[in-house]
């Protein structure tokens, strides 16, 4: 069990490099959605499909993983991230290199930043503030990436 938790949570190993693992999570995820979006035709359907059942066990896995390691948000914990840089690229309206770098830009930037409420959800308990916080910085970096696309920036 905690190798599956530590499997998820760390999202097969991005976690665990060493410098930036946050961002690696991140990069991974877009990759991901470029893959299923231009080898496979899939669409912002699929994302939110993926987000919707990775949720319940990506909090799960990060709640063991912080306690398997001691700490309320560890780095190496970097499923939130991926569920985040989805929840953003669902606000593509069209899922182009452009949206897909648009789309890392703007959650990294959301992820550091943490405008409100994106901070406070943080304090919730154990792996649903380490995941909610990830989810509603990925809303505000939608928001804007699908701004953006109906103004043709992209």
């Amino acid at each position: 069990m905690n190798r599956a938790a530590l499997a998820l949570a760390t999202w097969f190993g991005c976690g665990y490099f060493p410098f930036g693992p946050g961002t690696v999570g991140s990069l991974a995820a877009v990759l991901i959605a470029a893959a299923l979006h231009f080898g496979m035709a899939a669409g912002r359907l699929t994302l939110a499909c993926l987000v919707i059942a990775l949720t319940a066990p990506g909090i799960l896995a990060s709640t063991r993983t912080a306690r398997l390691v001691g700490k309320t948000d560890p780095g190496l914990v970097v499923v939130d991230e991926v569920l985040g840089q989805w929840v953003t690229l669902l606000g593509a309206t069209n899922l182009n290199w452009k949206a897909l770098l648009a789309g890392f830009l703007l959650f990294r930037v959301f992820d550091i930043w943490k405008p409100w409420p994106v901070r406070r959800l943080e304090r919730l308990p154990g792996g649903t503030g380490i995941v909610a916080d990830d989810l509603a910085a990925g809303a505000y970096g939608a928001l804007i990436l699908y701004i953006g696309g109906r103004f043709g920036l992209y």
